[in-house]
């Protein structure tokens, strides 16, 4: 019989590796501290699209973005992709989603058999970006910096009420999970919107941290190249008209830092559950995020590009009593995660997937060389931009912006591009190199044919959305129910057996 462990997956929001202390950061983290002393800890994991639902779309379907349709966070996840969702059911597991996931369209569970929350997003078409109109804004859901110019602290806020409400569902889902009758393996993927902005924390985790400790952004606007794409986010989220001063960046980043402890905090209570009800010596703990902040590195916010504290995520596996501790050198990205749980669960391998099993690697191999890539395609973009990443080398390009070539090991801030000032670290044909890269997105992708592709979307999409908004409005959004016929003591149930059974351990 194929050894099933339990799996659980905890998803941070907009949560940058280099922020983070098993990544050379400053956040204060104990939790995630203990588990990459003791677990497998990747040192160069992606964002397969730096945006939250494609991002998540790429992530449980283990697909590319551009062949899924899943452009921009009002991209319909179409019921008919499977996901690792369903083949972790497939393999016998019993799956629940607790908290964020971005889902948009009708299909508010894509193979989890139950949700114990809503989303703190809408599931509709209404986020949709046009790209035939680049210089327009939606400034009813567009990002701008009234998240960083209003930094610090309130004890409660939208996001708090959120993840209050995560925290609390997953603690108890796992209670539950301690009592159940059903013999099966479980997953639970329990996913928090914060540290996304707004950068509001409460003060218990505010006061963690000393503010002159905060550190500033290492690259400033100033000393920043300019490149096409950055230049239009500047516009996106409002950074070429409003120019915070030095204590609102710090209070950004500070707020941030103290939400990272937030997250930290529940991680810790997921995991005291495990211990208290003998879970945690058959439960691999997987710790993620969708994709990272800028958080005024190059004077630009939020995420949408792929620089590397935009798109770098953290990835973390903890299972000490299957594979030890070590740290991993091989790139990986957001694809590998659903090949990787099937693999974990003993499913057959999906060839289907454009991602790996980086199960090898929890084993201790390591492919120095493997490529990893991304793909974004919503606000801030009037063509697609992809991404490839291998070696010491990471190159971007879009056909509109041209080719941006980094060698992060001598220039880890991203500050030369090699596309147009080559340097001895491309040998002595730069010019060979280059059209290497070239060649290779070439053969990975049809540009032209994608932003057809994403043109279409967007209009079809806008037509649905402003019908829907017409006349009686139905929405898509998950609606959480309670059996609460069933709940506590009802007079079908027998008392005896009811404190009985929910008395654990």
């Amino acid at each position: 019989m194929v050894d099933q462990p339990n799996i659980l997956l905890v998803m941070a929001d907009q949560m940058a590796a280099p922020f983070l202390p098993p990544w050379g950061g400053v956040a204060l983290m104990p939790a995630l501290d203990r588990l990459a002393a003791e677990g497998v800890v990747f040192d160069h994991t992606y964002s397969n699209s730096p945006l939250c639902a494609p991002a998540r779309f790429a992530m449980m379907s283990g697909r590319r973005n551009s062949t899924i349709g899943a452009y921009d966070n009002a991209s319909e996840f179409a019921s008919s992709i499977p996901t690792f969702a369903h083949y972790l059911r497939s393999a016998g597991y019993q799956t629940s989603l607790v908290g964020k996931m971005h889902f948009v369209g009708p299909d508010q569970l894509h193979g989890f058999e139950e949700r114990l929350t809503t989303d703190i997003y809408p599931a509709d078409f209404g986020w949709t970006p046009n790209w035939l109109d680049p210089d327009g804004r939606f400034d009813w859901w567009y990002h701008n910096l009234d998240s960083v110019t209003g930094a610090g602290t309130a004890d409660i806020t939208n996001q708090l009420d959120f993840d209050d409400e995560v925290g609390y569902q997953a603690v108890r889902k796992l209670r539950d999970l301690a009592r159940t009758t059903d013999d099966r393996p479980w997953h639970v993927t329990v996913s928090f919107t914060h540290p996304h902005d707004p950068y509001v924390a409460r003060p218990d985790f505010w006061d963690r941290y000393n503010a002159d400790d905060i550190p500033m952004p290492t690259v400033t606007a100033a000393e920043a190249p300019s490149d096409p794409h950055s230049e239009r986010l500047k516009r996106v989220i409002c950074a070429d008209v409003t120019i915070p001063t030095d204590q609102q960046v710090r209070h950004a980043r500070h707020a941030y830092l103290a939400n990272c402890t937030y997250v930290d905090h529940w991680l810790q209570c997921l995991l005291d559950v495990l211990t208290t009800h003998q879970m945690l010596d058959n439960t691999i703990v997987i710790f993620t995020a969708d994709h990272g902040d800028m958080l005024g590195e190059r004077g630009l916010w939020y995420k949408m590009s792929f620089f590397e504290p935009s798109t770098r995520v953290p990835l973390l596996v903890w299972a000490p009593g299957r594979f030890p501790a070590r740290r991993s050198n091989t790139h990986s990205s957001l694809l590998d995660i659903a090949p990787t749980l099937v693999d974990l669960a003993g499913g057959p391998m999906l060839e289907t997937l454009d991602g790996f099993s980086l199960v090898p690697q929890l084993e201790g191999d390591d492919d120095p060389d493997r490529m990893v890539e991304g793909e974004y395609m919503g606000e801030g973009a009037v063509a697609p931009v992809v991404m490839l990443r291998q070696g010491r080398f990471k190159y971007v390009y879009s056909e509109p912006d041209g080719a941006q070539l980094f060698d992060l090991v001598d220039d880890p801030n991203e500050l030369i591009n090699l596309a147009e000032k080559p340097s001895p670290s491309l040998g002595d044909n730069a010019e060979t190199v280059l059209a290497q890269w070239r060649t290779e997105v070439a053969d990975r992708w049809n540009l032209a044919q994608i932003r057809d592709q994403v043109l279409e979307s967007q209009a079809a999409r806008r037509t649905v959305h402003d019908a829907m908004m017409k006349g009686r409005y139905s929405a898509w959004d998950f609606q959480p129910t309670t059996a609460a016929h069933n709940q506590y003591m009802r007079n079908h149930l027998d008392l005896n057996e009811v404190e009985r059974g929910r008395r654990a351990p």
